[in-house]
């Protein structure tokens, strides 16, 4: 996004910091319950690149850190963009999104991860789930966006296990669930209808909405 200039950065889910600590912006903030990379990874990052010296970190989850510290935290600086890649459970995710825009300007963007499940066990429950990819039922928060709010425009990038785009435009389309029927669809249902569900977009259609 940095031709679109958003540089408040958030992201929730950062575990050893792969994505964060390449975010060249002087105001970053990381969340996760339990981060993978110790106070000399921190310092190393920092030399490789200087706008980590003020990363700010919260060892949290993303609830405890939008009850105890988000309103301090942006009360001087609204956020401009988000990575929501936490807990990959509908209910998280919805919430993790929804907070986020709370705190963000009305250019603002929210990015999510692992929208596009490729197979039942990946969009299966955590306690299900044994090995291989894991994305959980994000794609029921999409479904959810895209049903129940008319202010956002809401679309799956078809890359990296599909990532959603959130921006507050009013849509072209929406769907027309309730979120009782949303928690009871099955991944059969989203398999024969991802891409009208979904919002399904090439990934260069990217460039095309923020005109890049």
């Amino acid at each position: 996004m940095r031709q679109k200039n958003l540089k408040n950065y958030l992201e929730i889910g950062v575990e050893n910091g792969h994505i964060f600590f390449r975010i060249k912006s002087t105001f970053k903030v990381a969340v996760d319950p339990k981060f993978l990379f110790d106070l000399s990874r921190r310092l190393g990052k920092s030399l490789i690149n200087p706008y980590n010296f003020n990363n700010q970190y919260f060892e949290k989850t993303s609830d405890a850190f939008f009850a105890q510290d988000a309103q301090r935290i942006f009360a001087a600086k609204k956020l401009q963009l988000a990575l929501v890649d936490g807990m990959h459970d509908y209910q998280f995710a919805l919430r993790d999104v929804e907070n986020s825009l709370n705190y963000m300007q009305e250019n603002g963007v929210v990015v999510m991860h692992d929208c596009n499940p490729q197979t039942a066990a990946a969009a299966g429950r955590f306690e299900d789930w044994e090995t291989g990819e894991w994305n959980g039922d994000v794609w029921r928060t999409i479904i959810h966006l895209r049903s129940q709010r008319p202010d956002l425009t809401v679309f799956v990038l078809d890359i990296d296990q599909g990532l959603g785009i959130v921006t507050r435009r009013k849509p072209d389309n929406m769907l027309d669930f309730t979120p009782e029927q949303i928690k009871a669809f099955t991944y059969n249902e989203l398999t024969q209808n991802r891409a009208t569900w979904l919002n399904l977009k090439p990934a260069a259609y990217f460039y095309e909405y923020f005109g890049i």
